[in-house]
């Protein structure tokens, strides 16, 4: 228990474990950023009627496609962080320089299929939504925040929160491939061992 709260790191290893973490939060605010920008399509009032209040201290004045932009990264690149660096954790001690990036580089991959893919099935959902649709347990934002166009509303939420939850399951699956790999490298250390 100890070693997993407080990890030996050796210190030639610390820099592309960061580096890594790093990469992770450049694609996910990126992916925020292409994200936000489609959901913004889908409903405005999602952001102008609660995100832009999230993020007040992001709004510079800017247009509100580039608040929209500032907003999908602001709330993202700290996944992708936390993300590379659990890969990165698994990856670089246990493996060689080429088989680390290549298997943080895939874990990314699975990471965003997860949250696109989850993203498709919210959207999916959120179309099941339309205007004679039970939203009662909604209409305290119709109240509170003045929402007009409730269902589209909605529809974003399921495809934001949606989104959370496959690059979790994504990140889940990735570091699981991670350690098989690891485990395949040194059998001695656990499962996963191929026969």
């Amino acid at each position: 228990m100890k070693s997993l709260l407080y990890p030996k790191l050796r210190l030639d290893l610390f820099a592309p474990m960061l580096g890594y973490a790093v990469l992770g939060a450049l694609i996910a605010g990126f992916y925020g950023v292409l994200h936000d920008q489609i959901t913004y399509s889908i409903s405005p009032e999602y952001f102008t009627r609660l995100k832009f209040l999230q993020f007040h201290y992001a709004d510079f004045g800017f247009p509100a496609r580039v608040f929209v932009a500032e907003i999908g990264f602001l709330a993202t690149w700290w996944v992708g962080l936390i993300a590379g660096w659990f890969l990165a954790r698994i990856a670089v001690p246990a493996l060689h320089r080429e088989q680390a990036r290549s298997g943080v580089l895939w874990g990314f991959g699975i990471i965003f299929a997860g949250s696109f893919i989850a993203a498709l099935v919210g959207f999916l959902l959120g179309l099941r939504l339309g205007p004679e649709s039970d939203l009662s347990n909604w209409q305290g934002f119709v109240t509170s925040r003045g929402v007009v166009d409730l269902p589209s509303f909605v529809r974003v939420a399921y495809i934001h929160n949606a989104s959370y939850l496959g690059g979790l399951i994504g990140l889940v699956v990735a570091l699981l491939q991670l350690r098989c790999q690891k485990n395949k490298v040194a059998p001695a250390s656990g499962s996963c061992q191929s026969s």
